[in-house]
């Protein structure tokens, strides 16, 4: 079977902490607006802290700890802890 190695490329990240001393920055970073828009809120106090980040694939839900990852192409998506840590270094 042949294989395949993912081609090395630098992201930008933030992680959240499901604050919204956390969720603003990155939702400035993202361009979203804020404050919350009650039909299309960014983000939650529930469960600890929600963000709803738009992707290509339409809203997402982070959760705490989630890493919010912009892609190569501009796109954000989020990202759990232990697959960014098993994807992702520091540079």
């Amino acid at each position: 079977m042949p294989q395949f190695r993912k081609k090395p490329v630098v992201i930008e990240a933030l992680q959240f902490d499901g604050s919204w001393t956390s969720a603003k920055p990155i939702l400035d970073w993202m361009g979203e607006s804020w404050p919350l828009d009650v039909s299309h809120p960014r983000w939650s106090d529930r469960d600890g802290g929600l963000l709803f980040v738009t992707t290509l694939e339409g809203v997402m839900t982070a959760q705490p700890h989630d890493w919010i990852i912009k892609g190569v192409q501009g796109e954000f998506y989020p990202c759990k802890p232990d697959i960014f840590a098993a994807t992702y270094e520091a540079v």
